[in-house]
C-alpha cells in the first residue's frame, strides 16, 4: 500500500509539472488566435475585442489556475474556432485513435510474442527467419509500410481489393462493420513496426533466461526445452515484457499521427495538428495534457503491474 501510495504521489506531482509546462510553452508560440480569428484587416479595437472574449486579456497566473480549476472538474473549456466542447471534441477523435492502438497493439503482439519465442525456441537455421522478419519489420518506414498495403489490399487501388483505403464512415461506430474495416490497414501498419520491436525484447529476454540456467533446470525436473521455455521462460520474462509493451502502447498515441493522415482518419493525431495549425490554445494545450496524462497513468499502471509479477521486488524496494 504503502508502495502504490507513493507511486500515486509522485503521479499526481508530474500530472501538476506537466499541466504547467504545456501551458507556458503554448504561450510562446507565435501568433495570436485573435487576430487570426478577426482577419488580417481588422482593426487593432476588434482584436482586443476577441482577446476579452476569449480571456487572453488576463494575466497569466489566472489563465492558469482558471484552466486547472475547469480541468479539476472535468471542464476542459471552449475551442476557440468553433465554440465547441473540447472534451466531446476530444472524445470524438479518441473513438477513432484508441481504437486504432488496440487494433494495432493486438497485432502487435500476435507478430512479436510467437516471433520471439519461436527464434530462441528453435535452434537451427530456422531460427533466423523469425529474425530477418523483425529487422525488416523494424527496418520499414510507418508511411511506406502503409503505403505497401494500400497497394495490395485498398480498395479501388490494391492487388486484393478487400478493405478502404482512406477515411472512417460518417455514422462511426453506429456501423461498427464499416468503421472497423476501415481500421484494418492502418492496424497493420502500426502492428508490423512495434511487432518488431516487441520481437526483439522476447527474443532477447529469453535468451538471457535461457543461459541463466532456469531452463536447464525445468528440464531437469523433466520439461522438454519447448515447455520450460514456454511454462518457465516466458513467465520469467514477462514483467519486462509488460514494461515494454505498456510503455510502447502509450508511445504509439503520438507515432499514430503520421498513420491518421495517411488513411485521412480524423482521430487525435490529425486533430492536434490541425488545432496547432490554427492557434486554438484551448483545444491544444487541453488535448496535450490529456496526451501526457495517458502516458503517465500507463507508466503508474506499467510499475504496479511489474511489481506484482516480479516477486524480487521486495516491501522495502525503492525502485
Amino acid at each position: 500500500m504503502k508502495y502504490v501510495l507513493r507511486r500515486i504521489a509522485m503521479f499526481l506531482v508530474a500530472l501538476l509539472a506537466i499541466s504547467l509546462i504545456v501551458f507556458l510553452m503554448l504561450r510562446v508560440l507565435p501568433g495570436d488566435i485573435a487576430a487570426v480569428m478577426a482577419g488580417t484587416n481588422s482593426p487593432p479595437e476588434r482584436v482586443a475585442q476577441l482577446r476579452a472574449q476569449m480571456g487572453l486579456d488576463k494575466p497569466l497566473p489566472q489563465q492558469y489556475f482558471e484552466w486547472v480549476g475547469g480541468l479539476l472538474h472535468g471542464d476542459f473549456g471552449m475551442t476557440m474556432l468553433t465554440g465547441q466542447p473540447v472534451a466531446s471534441v476530444v472524445a470524438s477523435r479518441a473513438a477513432i485513435t484508441f481504437p486504432l492502438i488496440v487494433l494495432g497493439m493486438l497485432v502487435a503482439l500476435l507478430f512479436g510474442i510467437p516471433l520471439g519465442y519461436l527464434a530462441v525456441r528453435t535452434t537451427n537455421r530456422a531460427a533466423k527467419a523469425p529474425e530477418t522478419i523483425a529487422i525488416i519489420g523494424g527496418a520499414i518506414p510507418a508511411l511506406w509500410g502503409g503505403l505497401l498495403l494500400i497497394l495490395l489490399f485498398a480498395r479501388g487501388l490494391g492487388v486484393f481489393e478487400v478493405f478502404p483505403a482512406q477515411g472512417f464512415p460518417s455514422r462511426g461506430w453506429t456501423d461498427p462493420s464499416r468503421a472497423l474495416l476501415s481500421l484494418v490497414l492502418p492496424a497493420l501498419t502500426v502492428g508490423m513496426i512495434v511487432g518488431a520491436t516487441i520481437m526483439r525484447y522476447t527474443r532477447s529476454s529469453l535468451q538471457t533466461i535461457a543461459s541463466s540456467g532456469y531452463v536447464e533446470m525445468a528440464m531437469a525436473c523433466g520439461m522438454t526445452r519447448r515447455q520450460a521455455l514456454w511454462h518457465v521462460g516466458m513467465r520469467l520474462a514477462m514483467p519486462q515484457l509488460v514494461s515494454v509493451i505498456g510503455l510502447t502502447f502509450a508511445e504509439m498515441v503520438t507515432g499514430v499521427m503520421v498513420i491518421e493522415n495517411l488513411f485521412a482518419l480524423p482521430g487525435i493525431g490529425t486533430g492536434l495538428v490541425s488545432d496547432l495549425g490554427h492557434r486554438d490554445l484551448i483545444a491544444v494545450q487541453s488535448e496535450l495534457f490529456m496526451l501526457a496524462a495517458f502516458f503517465l497513468v500507463i507508466g503508474l499502471l506499467v510499475d504496479l503491474t511489474h511489481r506484482a509479477l516480479d516477486p524480487r521486488l521486495g516491501e522495502g524496494s525503492n525502485e
